[in-house]
C-alpha cells in the first residue's frame, strides 16, 4: 500500500536570498530565509501541487535545523525520516547574489554540513516502500556517507517497485573531480526510470565537454530507464521515452527576477503531472511554467506555484 506519491532523499538546507537587488554582495545587507536544497526544494513544490510526500535527510540540532522541518511540515511533508544529526555538523548554507535578472550567483557554505552526514542505517525500507516514487539528487552523491545512503536508498526502491526518479542537480561544489561526478551519477542514472538535468548536468554525467541528446538517450536506455529529461534554458526542454518518442517544451515567458530556483520547480510540477495521468507533452509544459514562475519571485521553496497559478500561465501563454 502505498502512502506517499513521492519520497525525496538528500539536501535541505538554508537559503539565504539578497533583498536588495541589482547589485553586488559586497553591498547587499540583508538576506531574507528560506528553506533550500533540491530535493526539499522538488518535495515543497510537489507537495503544495497536492501531492502526498516524504523526506528522508539529515539536519542539524539547532535553530535553522527546527527551521528546516517546521516550514516542511508547515507545507504538509511528513518529516518523521528527517535524522538529527549529534555531532555538531550544521546546515548548509547559500547565500544568493542578485546582480541583475541573467546575473545571479550563489555563495555556498558547504563544509562539513549536516546533509552529507546521512548514513545508511539511517535509511529505512519499510518507508521506502510506500512511496510510488523516490526522487534523488546528485548532490547527495558527493561524499560518504551519504552516497552511501543514497545508494541504499535507490537499491531498496528497486526492490519494492518503486519509482527512482534522479534529477541531476549538480553543483561544483563538495565534488573532488569531474571522473568522480561521472562515476556515480553513471551509477544512479542507470539504475533510475525518469532522469532529469540540463544538458550541462548530462555532460558532467558522461563526463564530456560537448555532449549531444541522440547519444545521451542512446547510452541511458541500455539500461533501467524509461524517460529522459533535458532540459535547454529558454531553447525548452526535450522527453524521450524507451519506445523512441520524442517531446519538445516550449519555455514560457515570465518577468526574471532571478536564475535560481527554476530546475526544482520544474521537476516538482513535472513529476506532480505524470502522477496526475498527464501526457508528456503537458509534463513538460507544466514544468516550463512552474520554473517561469518561480524565476520571477524572491525565494525558491517559497515562490513554488499552485495548480491554478501553473495552470493560469499555461493558458495565458497557449495562443
Amino acid at each position: 500500500m502505498t502512502t506517499y506519491d513521492l519520497i525525496a532523499v538528500g539536501r535541505a538546507c538554508i537559503d539565504l536570498n539578497a533583498v536588495e537587488y541589482n547589485r553586488p554582495m559586497e553591498e547587499t545587507e540583508t538576506f531574507s530565509k528560506y528553506v533550500g536544497g533540491s530535493p526539499a526544494n522538488i518535495a515543497i513544490g510537489a507537495s503544495k501541487l497536492g501531492l502526498s510526500c516524504g523526506f528522508i535527510g539529515k539536519i542539524p540540532d539547532d535553530q535553522h535545523g527546527r527551521f528546516i522541518s517546521n516550514y516542511m511540515s508547515e507545507v504538509g511533508i511528513d518529516t518523521s525520516q528527517m535524522a538529527i544529526d549529534k555531532d555538531g555538523h550544521k546546515s548548509g548554507l547559500a547565500f544568493t547574489e542578485i546582480l541583475s535578472p541573467s546575473e545571479c550567483s550563489i555563495l555556498m557554505y558547504r563544509d562539513d554540513v549536516a546533509d552529507l552526514y546521512l548514513e545508511p542505517s539511517e535509511v529505512d525500507e519499510e518507508y521506502i516502500k510506500q512511496a510510488k516514487m523516490l526522487v534523488v539528487s546528485g548532490t547527495g552523491l558527493a561524499q560518504s556517507p551519504s552516497r552511501e545512503a543514497v545508494l541504499k536508498s535507490v537499491a531498496l526502491a528497486r526492490k519494492n517497485n518503486v519509482k527512482v526518479v534522479f534529477e541531476l542537480d549538480y553543483r561544483p561544489y563538495t565534488w573532488k573531480n569531474a571522473e568522480e561526478v561521472s562515476v556515480y551519477y553513471s551509477i544512479v542514472a542507470e539504475q533510475s526510470d525518469v532522469v532529469i538535468g540540463t544538458r550541462d548536468e548530462f555532460n558532467m554525467l558522461e563526463n564530456v565537454t560537448e555532449g549531444n541528446n541522440d547519444k545521451t538517450v542512446a547510452y541511458l536506455f541500455q539500461h533501467e530507464p524509461e524517460l529522459i529529461v533535458i532540459k535547454h534554458g529558454v531553447e525548452g526542454s526535450y522527453a524521450y521515452t524507451k519506445e523512441g518518442e520524442t517531446f519538445r517544451g516550449k519555455a514560457y515567458k515570465s518577468n526574471v527576477l532571478k536564475t535560481f530556483g527554476a530546475g526544482d520547480s520544474y521537476a516538482a510540477a513535472f513529476l506532480y503531472a505524470l502522477t496526475k495521468g498527464k501526457t508528456i507533452q503537458e509534463a513538460l509544459q507544466y514544468g516550463s511554467a512552474s520554473a517561469a514562475i518561480v524565476v520571477s519571485k524572491h525565494s525558491s521553496s517559497e515562490a513554488m506555484p499552485t495548480v491554478e497559478q501553473i495552470e493560469a500561465l499555461m493558458e495565458e501563454q497557449s495562443n
